[in-house]
């Protein structure tokens, strides 16, 4: 596989997964084409050899699986984790602001955002919609206005002079979006432009009030190649929805016996807390679902391995001091495995020795990477799911720039390599 021939497919994916809801949806879709049966949770299941099938939690996880032909007792599990959640300004539940003229939108903060790429952008809103119908029932759908409907211009500096000395940004004051002139005071509020927004994208509905929202700002610039030579892959939500990608990329295209596993999880970039999140039930009640009882979970889990797929920090060419010197993975390098002695990431010695013989049978090149010891480092989905289920885990990641910012950077290549290293993962018979 190819890079011309692998990121057009990520790239429209990126593009059309401006929330978690919406790249669940995508990947939904994405699997059902290739005869995934979609699961209920609250109905019994009936799962045969090489069957394939996926379950969907609060719209916003996923776990897709395909059987193997051994029983999982004898053959473990491949499973990749990633995470469908990104850094960004959230809508507040009573988010009208009407102040100088202007209709603008209350937002909170949604995980560790670069809060400075925010400004002068041309930005959408999308997410997930609660409403009741003319009938009463309730429904949630799915809004993407796709236009840029709000911005956040930044101050000019001739009003701030000190602007480029020790720059804070206060989020409450200075993040609060644009969305109109407000000519009228009596003006309609922001749940009744979602009411006209989803009469427009579902007119079947019968929507007659929305209720409440999961809603997000984003930024209407789609995924690009650029460079020179057209060396790096530039977008919003690199981190995570690329390994999103490429994980299933790899459980749609990998040809073998064996029983693999993709899970997608939500709110990573708040600490996985939730019914949906990776600290949640969610995976271990799928496993124990599909092995049957207590004893043979514990079996499948001794035989099973997780790659926790989740980017990780290039060497940035102004900033080379950032990184230990010996570890400065570069773009188009290939994956990164992840290393903390403080369990950051779940990484030790063998699973990261089988993460290289696996990119060394997929003529992959791999890189290594661990904090300068004067910093601290993120994590991932791996250390938790470890945990919870005590699973051997190993933590890898597509190298990149500027994580957490608006925009993200990757090397063209490495979405493809760390593909072929995924694809390796669930096709090779031993590990």
């Amino acid at each position: 596989m190819k890079p011309d021939s692998f990121n057009p497919g990520l790239m429209a994916f990126l593009d059309e997964s401006p929330s978690p809801f919406h790249a669940v949806t995508a990947m939904q879709r994405a699997l059902q084409e290739q005869g995934f049966n979609d699961l209920d949770p609250g109905a019994p299941w009936s799962i045969g050899d090489r069957d394939k099938a996926l379950v969907i939690r609060n719209g916003s996880s996923l776990i897709a699986f395909r059987m193997g032909s051994a029983p999982l007792s004898e053959s473990g599990v491949r499973m990749i984790g990633a995470h469908t959640d990104s850094p960004c300004l959230r809508i507040k539940p009573t988010p009208d602001v009407r102040r100088s003229g202007f209709h603008q939108l209350g937002v909170e903060i949604y995980g560790g955002v670069l809060l400075a790429p925010w400004f002068d952008r041309d930005l959408s809103i999308a997410g997930r919609v609660t409403c009741s119908d003319t009938t009463g029932q309730r429904l949630s759908l799915l809004i993407d206005f796709k236009k840029p409907v709000v911005t956040i211009p930044s101050l000019a500096i001739h009003l701030n002079r000190d602007i480029h000395k020790n720059r804070t940004i206060n989020p409450q004051q200075e993040l609060v979006p644009m969305l109109c002139d407000l000519t009228d005071q009596t003006e309609a509020g922001f749940r009744e432009l979602l009411l006209s927004q989803i009469h427009q994208e579902h007119p079947g509905a019968n929507v007659q009030a929305v209720t409440d929202y999961e809603l997000s700002c984003y930024d209407t610039q789609g995924a690009q190649q650029v460079g020179l030579r057209g060396d790096f892959l530039a977008s919003a939500r690199l981190d995570n929805l690329l390994s999103c990608y490429t994980g299933l990329r790899s459980l749609l295209d990998a040809q073998g016996e064996q029983a693999v596993l993709l899970v997608c999880n939500d709110h990573e970039e708040v600490g996985s807390a939730s019914a949906a999140g990776a600290q949640g039930p969610f995976l271990h009640t799928v496993l124990e679902r599909l092995c049957g009882d207590g004893e043979t979970m514990a079996r499948v889990l001794a035989r099973s391995l997780l790659i926790s797929a989740d980017n990780a920090h290039a060497l940035h060419p102004n900033y080379e001091t950032k990184h230990d010197p010996q570890h400065q993975p570069r773009l188009n390098g290939g994956p990164v495995i992840k290393f903390n002695a403080n369990q950051r990431y779940a990484t030790n010695s063998e699973t990261a020795s089988v993460f290289r013989g696996l990119c060394a049978r997929a003529d992959v090149p791999v890189q290594s990477i661990a904090m300068r010891s004067d910093m601290a480092c993120g994590s991932t989905i791996g250390p938790i799911t470890s945990t919870v289920l005590g699973v051997d885990t190993v933590d890898v990641g597509a190298p990149q720039l500027g994580m957490h910012s608006i925009r993200e950077t990757t090397g063209w290549h490495d979405p493809t390599l760390l593909y072929r290293a995924l694809k390796e993962f669930f096709e090779t018979e031993a590990l």
